[in-house]
């Protein structure tokens, strides 16, 4: 029953599709800042400024931000499941990384668009 509610998808190939779906956003994420910074040498903070006051990167860092809970979770799930048999303490640990992914992506929101 745990194993059904702690599941992204509650199907192994779902889970698979959205880790690779999600790997891919996060290298062209990862691309396009390391090409900005690589453009802007030396990077000034006026410029990084004017990178995210683009509503368009602001959309696309949430989205990276997104995939990298999902991708986060799958991962955890998955070594917890193969590798933590006591259900009371890998229930827990589950619940706790939730936790913290949720309050982290919040917060990365927050600081963006405030």
């Amino acid at each position: 029953m745990l194993t059904q509610i702690t599941t992204l998808t509650r199907n192994g190939l779902k889970d698979w599709f959205v880790q690779r779906i999600s790997a891919v956003i996060l290298a062209c994420y990862l691309l396009l800042i390391f090409g900005y910074i690589l453009g802007h040498h030396p990077l000034q903070y006026s410029d990084w400024s004017d990178l995210f006051h683009f509503n368009a990167m602001r959309v696309f860092t949430v989205l990276a931000i997104l995939s990298l809970a999902a991708h986060s979770w799958i991962g955890v799930w998955t070594v917890l499941t193969d590798y933590v048999s006591c259900k009371l303490v890998r229930g827990t640990l589950m619940t706790l990384v939730a936790v913290l992914l949720i309050v982290y992506v919040l917060w990365a929101i927050t600081i963006l668009w405030s």
